[in-house]
């Protein structure tokens, strides 16, 4: 197979992965659309170029990285379904997006506005994070590793980082020496430049300029050559991003020169910290997350890539990048440098590898052509290092020599209180700038450090920002605020907020679902990170249920109606001393405050309660029939002792005439004779 074979459709590996057809190629692999036969699902098959699968520290390491990768369980890391060896094939088995990479985002918009910058980048940072905490680093985060593919119902964008580990494969192969260096030489960390050292603090700096390309359009540095490029990573600092794009808020800025400080130990120390700081950033500005757009992936693959470039690790799903956005090996700075190969665009020229870093070309039988090219490929590299010199002598007779010379170290101020290490500073001919920071452990007006870190090297009268401690976090105040409000208050104070429903209530003052309770209380200085917990109002307290016991039935549904209840019948029942009709009780009952999960609606319950009529003087004969109609019963015999039922009369009765019984109850006569 070479990186460019479409004949592979239709090859069956390990009797179980169907490759259908190609999405992506590139120098070092080729990814297809395939389906696992197995389990019957689409997948993505990314298969590395053979030469790689020749050599066994490769295929070692390959498996190793794999293993690693697929034990990354996290929504926004392309999942690694499998791995393995089938032949000459090396392959990956990943789940297949058709969203497209960020770059293709970028290529259809320019730049993102900062909502959506900053929306993309916490996802990216969210798998970073899971990834450092594993203990496993990316080593060429760039956009066209950033996948983008549909989550959630209804579906919604989300970024997926693939790749993780196959940089770290193929640098374990002979086909790289200890002088070549491999990644996307628009994102590398200075010290991958010059040692060749890739960790959780060169991911962050890579995260740091992929942020920054998307809040300006373009990245940092661009040069005629890639080790040109690589040359300003370890010599310049990267610039603020509102100097591309004014109006960006300077916490941005903050947050951008953070990540992509040349030294690895003025950086976060892996993403996770990032990350906190990016929301942190993002609360300050009053900014949620916003749906990511999830645009088509690029067309179909390009023709063939020159020799002399290294294309891409092609994302999933995505067109294959290659050239000036693509994974590359380049010799380290300090090595021989290698010869530039021009491309179309100039500014990310794709540089030739050292020989015997990548399998040589066919043989050729002339031997006078083969001289030709070696006698031109000496002379372009004459022209490079005449031209290097050229430059240099020109930078430095301009002025640049002389900054270097006058630089001077930035002093160590940490630990003076703010007037000291401002002169301090000043002293040493540097201007200022205040940053607030919060510690747990230093004095508020006390500084903790500089921006620069102390001891580096800087122009006299550059600015330096001056870290002053403002003490430990406050609770702050959010009793009013909104849900929204008070949690960005409280993440603003590097603190975690937590809603206790336990303590939502009632309110006559606070409004429904703002803030009604706080916990510490508001100006209690706390621990960085420590929980404020808050209640939040139920709005305003329902009026009571009111009493309509004992009320006839239209009374009781016309007052209750005055209420702004909603009365309705819920049955009959007796209820001792009350009238047939009137009402024996209501549910919810009276005096109680429906909130609105009971609603408005009230039952109402009234009295079947029969009344004992009068049968005092009436024949016998007489009484039993008007205890009947009336629903009662008379007790025993209906003689009451008295002689012959039919000239009997009756002269008393219990119970008494006019008492309220249930129906049914049994009344006792007494008659005469």
């Amino acid at each position: 197979m070479t990186t460019t074979d479409t004949g592979l459709a239709g090859t069956l590996l390990e009797q179980r992965y169907r490759i259908d057809s190609l999405l992506a190629r590139g120098g070092m692999s080729s990814v297809y659309r395939g389906t696992d036969t197995r389990l019957d699902r689409p997948v993505a098959i990314k298969i590395m170029d053979p030469r790689f699968a020749d050599d066994r520290s490769f295929v070692d390491r390959f498996e190793r990285e794999a293993r690693s990768a697929a034990r990354l369980h996290h929504p926004n890391i392309v999942t690694v379904h499998d791995q393995g060896v089938d032949g000459e094939h090396a392959f990956l088995v990943m789940e297949l997006l058709d969203g497209g990479t960020v770059r293709d985002l970028l290529d259809q918009r320019g730049r993102l506005d900062v909502a959506l910058a900053l929306s993309v980048a916490e996802q990216m940072l969210e798998a970073l994070s899971a990834a450092h905490t594993a203990g496993l680093v990316h080593r060429d985060v760039k956009p066209e590793n950033l996948l983008l593919g549909r989550a959630g119902t209804p579906p919604v964008g989300v970024v997926k980082v693939a790749d993780f580990g196959l940089v770290r494969a193929v640098a374990s192969t002979g086909a790289t020496s200890s002088s070549v260096i491999l990644g996307t030489v628009g994102y590398l960390s200075p010290e991958q430049v010059t040692a060749g050292a890739a960790g959780m603090r060169g991911d962050v700096y890579s995260a740091g300029i992929v942020l920054y390309e998307m809040l300006t359009g373009q990245v940092p540095y661009s040069g005629d050559t890639a080790i040109s490029v690589a040359y300003r990573h370890v010599n310049d600092d990267v610039p603020a991003p509102s100097t591309l794009v004014p109006g960006l808020p300077a916490v941005l800025d903050d947050l951008v020169l953070r990540a992509t400080r040349r030294d690895p130990e003025a950086r976060p120390a892996d993403a996770g910290l990032f990350l906190r700081r990016l929301r942190e950033v993002r609360a300050s500005l009053g900014l949620g997350p916003v749906p990511i757009p999830v645009p088509p992936p690029a067309g179909p693959p390009p023709p063939p890539v020159d020799d002399l470039t290294v294309p891409a690790f092609s994302a999933v799903g995505t067109a294959p990048v290659a050239g000036p956005r693509g994974t590359r090996a380049m010799t380290r700075l300090g090595h021989q440098p290698l010869v530039a190969q021009r491309q179309p665009q100039p500014t990310m020229a794709a540089m030739a590898p050292p020989p015997g870093s990548y399998p040589p070309p066919a043989a050729r039988d002339d031997e006078d052509d083969r001289r030709r090219k070696k006698t031109i490929a000496l002379r372009v590299l004459l022209v490079l290092v005449i031209g290097g010199l050229i430059g240099t002598m020109v930078w430095w007779f301009a002025g640049g020599g002389k900054q270097i010379a006058d630089a001077v170290d930035v002093p160590q101020v940490a630990g003076m209180d703010r007037p000291t290490a401002e002169k301090t500073l000043h002293d040493k001919g540097f201007s200022t700038r205040i940053s607030q920071q919060a510690s747990d452990t230093v004095a508020a007006g006390m500084a903790i450090g500089t921006t620069p870190a102390a001891g580096s090297s800087a122009s006299p009268g550059s600015q330096v920002t001056l870290l002053v401690s403002s003490g430990k976090p406050k609770v702050p105040d959010i009793v009013g605020a909104t849900r929204e409000e008070a949690e960005s208050s409280i993440v603003s104070q590097q603190l975690k907020a937590a809603h206790d429903t336990s303590k939502d209530d009632f309110s006559g003052s606070v409004p429904k679902d703002h803030v009604l309770t706080v916990s510490p209380q508001a100006g209690t200085p706390v621990a960085i990170g420590a929980t404020v917990t808050y209640g939040l109002s139920k709005g305003t307290p329902p009026k009571p249920v009111p009493n309509v016991v004992g009320k006839s039935h239209d009374q009781a549904f016309q007052l209750l109606q005055q209420a702004g209840f909603e009365p309705f019948d819920a049955g009959t029942e007796f209820a001792r001393g009350v009238p047939a009709g009137n009402v024996t009780r209501t549910s919810p009952a009276a005096g109680s405050r429906p909130d609105d999960t009971d609603g408005k609606r009230v039952g109402v319950f009234t009295s079947n309660a029969v009344q004992v009529p009068s049968v005092f003087g009436m024949s016998l004969q007489e009484a039993v029939q008007t205890l009947t109609d009336a629903g009662l019963q008379v007790n025993g015999d209906g003689d009451g002792g008295g002689g012959r039922r039919g000239f009997s009369f009756v002269v008393g009765q219990d119970p008494d005439a006019g008492s309220f019984v249930q129906k049914g109850t049994k009344v006792k006569l007494k008659t005469f004779p």
